[in-house]
């Protein structure tokens, strides 16, 4: 859909330069609205539907409307910088175990959860005093019947994340950048959460420098959420594992959970890429994961995933721990076993240079009948070409 961005008049801050007659502008500007439909479980998502489109003035007038009741499409044509806004905290932190690299590299700790002092943070862990930009500690509670969408590659986040919880529902994020989230610290904040919501579609999406979970459905009902064309950008010069890509990636905690992960670009991480738990279903298809140090799957008990069509190249483990269901597509001939409930033959992955992705558990299966299914492809790693923001 879109909506015609000229007609808004004084609800729209076209910039001076377009006030005193440079058609260019408002030629680059015209129209903006969500591109193309979610595939997968969240296909019924309308963000905003027919709201007009409308460009907030700055920060506070972004995170109002953000949070409000009425149904919007936000258009971000610029970068958003929430670093400062909410002041600095400084207090007691820690140092865990794994900063095996005090200050070449490592990630130290907020305190959050008593996360430093209830046995998380490991053997050896040492107390010290942490300062970090307190906006990003907390994401906006967005409101339901929203999207946020960007221009090319100019819609920035900077400094915070966005929640969408507590009954929130029917919201659509495509096409922004997501960065600088305290990422020198564990618990600095995450981009992007979903608990206690339904219908998210989050797409064209780039999360870079984040100092927990790019992307985390909580312990409420996320039900239907499809995360589609994202870039997972795990560079850092903060790493929980000392090698500059970053740990805590895609955390899905599960509680009546439906997941589509498609044709995502998860690079440069050493681990939870996804990190799955409770009464998730996940249905990862036609992904490419690059450089991963450690692990991309941890399956945990209640997971319930079908990986397929993805690819794994230079990832040293593709699951570490099964405690779930998993059908990992093994062969093409086994893979018929998918035709029934997912409405086709689940296509086989693909590996280079990485290690092997087990599980042949089919038993589940039945969980995807009568859902929305996202539609599988070839394996194929052009997906780091489509994937992210500017790229729609």
């Amino acid at each position: 859909m879109k909506f015609n961005l000229l007609a808004l008049g004084s609800a729209v801050s076209f910039g001076q330069a377009a006030v005193l007659g440079d058609r260019s502008q408002f030629a680059e500007r015209a129209t903006y609205g969500v591109v193309g439909k979610p595939e997968g479980f969240a296909a019924g998502a309308t963000g905003g539907g027919s709201a007009a489109c409308a460009v907030p003035a700055d920060v506070a007038q972004l995170k109002s409307w953000l949070m409000d009741s009425t149904a919007r499409c936000i258009v971000l044509d610029k970068e958003y910088n929430f670093k400062g806004t909410e002041g600095t905290t400084t207090e007691a932190g820690c140092r865990p175990a794994s900063n095996k690299c005090p200050g070449n590299g490592g990630q130290d700790a907020i305190n959050k959860a008593s996360w430093c002092t209830n046995g998380n943070a490991g053997a050896g862990v040492k107390t010290m005093t942490v300062t970090y930009d307190t906006a990003a500690v907390a994401g906006i509670n967005v409101g339901s019947n929203k999207s946020i969408i960007g221009v090319g590659s100019k819609g920035v986040i900077r400094g915070k994340g966005l929640r969408i919880a507590n009954g929130a529902k029917n919201v659509i994020i495509q096409n922004i950048h997501i960065t600088e989230l305290n990422p020198q610290y564990i618990w600095g904040g995450d981009a992007i959460t979903v608990d206690g919501s339904d219908l998210v579609w989050v797409d064209h999406v780039k999360v870079s420098l984040i100092g927990r979970q790019m992307f985390v459905a909580g312990n409420g009902a996320s039900n239907r959420v499809t995360l589609s064309n994202n870039e997972f950008d795990g560079v850092t010069n903060w790493s929980a594992t000392c090698d500059g890509r970053h740990y805590w990636a895609i955390y899905l905690t599960g509680s009546s959970d439906l997941i589509t992960m498609k044709n995502n670009y998860i690079h440069h991480t050493s681990g939870r890429s996804p990190k799955i738990n409770g009464n998730s279903l996940v249905h990862a298809v036609n992904n490419y994961w690059y450089s991963n140090s450690g692990h991309a799957f941890d399956n945990g008990a209640g997971g319930k995933v079908v990986a397929e069509g993805n690819v794994f190249q230079n990832v040293a483990t593709p699951l570490l721990e099964n405690l779930g269901k998993f059908y990992s597509s093994p062969s093409a001939s086994a893979n018929a076993v998918c035709k029934a409930n997912l409405g086709h033959v689940c296509q086989t992955n693909s590996f280079g240079s990485s290690g092997t992705l087990s599980g042949t558990d089919s038993s589940f299966l039945s969980s995807f009948s009568g859902k929305t299914v996202a539609s599988a492809g070839v394996a194929s790693t052009a997906v780091a070409n489509t994937a992210g923001v500017g790229k729609i």
